[in-house]
């Protein structure tokens, strides 16, 4: 049974709705912990299987979404998350989790030019909270195995993806890399070519823009009432990728 981590900063606020997704999807365990803690002792990492950076504002995004969560990763903890990697392991960024995994380095290893792709401004140059539909890219993102379709909200204004040139475009899509895009007519940042999540190369490392522990029941979609306004409360679109993450250990 998968044991969790969810890692924290100041001005994170998903990591409760997370932690209660996780425990939904039958995680054996889920400690949530500030990132000063595992600073002082980093081999607390290697204590647990699935390692999550969720959303919120880390340290007010001051200098750029996610980008001093970034910072003290690289600089305390990159070794260790490598570690923690290649052991097999599983990592999931959502929303600022997804921009503290790429501005780190951690979803993507930076090459003789620098990183491969970022985060930006959403192109409307505003924060942006709505509805997307999402469509899956290949079977290499472990958290998204078996899923093809999936409407999620949003929630940011810096959440445009942006490759470094197209050259890394094709190559990151030919590797199964770019495994979450926004169907068409979804986009709601100007995301190059719709992507929405993208994965490392073992597809055990995810970052996304959407929110999935904000579906995890039909009750929490805004149009529930007009999809079944009389059946019982099914499942909601984002728990198939809590659940891949747990079972994945199984």
């Amino acid at each position: 049974m998968a044991r969790v981590l969810i890692l924290r900063a100041p001005g994170t606020n998903c990591d409760q709705e997370t932690a209660y997704a996780f425990q939904l999807a039958g995680a054996k365990s889920i400690e949530i912990v500030h990132l000063n803690r595992i600073f002082e002792k980093p081999a607390m990492l290697q204590q647990f299987d699935i390692l999550c950076i969720p959303g919120g504002f880390s340290f007010g995004d001051d200098i750029g979404a996610g980008k001093i969560f970034a910072a003290k990763i690289q600089h305390s903890l990159y070794e260790p998350m490598q570690t923690f990697r290649n052991a097999g392991k599983l990592i999931l960024g959502i929303c600022n989790g997804f921009q503290v995994l790429i501005k780190s380095g951690i979803l993507f290893d930076d090459d003789t030019d620098g990183a491969p792709a970022t985060l930006t401004w959403n192109a409307s140059g505003m924060y942006t909270d709505r509805w997307v539909h999402l469509q899956t890219v290949g079977e290499k993102c472990v958290f998204l195995r078996g899923i093809e379709s999936m409407e999620l909200p949003i929630a940011h204004a810096e959440g445009r993806f942006v490759p470094r040139n197209n050259t890394v475009l094709q190559s990151l899509g030919t590797a199964g890399q770019l495994a979450l895009r926004y169907a068409p007519g979804s986009n709601p940042n100007g995301a190059t070519a719709d992507v929405a999540g993208a994965c490392d190369s073992t597809g055990r490392v995810f970052g996304l823009m959407p929110h999935p522990e904000r579906h995890l029941d039909s009750l929490q979609h805004p149009r529930w009432t007009r999809r079944n306004p009389r059946g019982p409360i099914s499942v909601g679109d984002g728990m198939a990728i809590f659940r891949n993450a747990v079972t994945y250990f199984e």
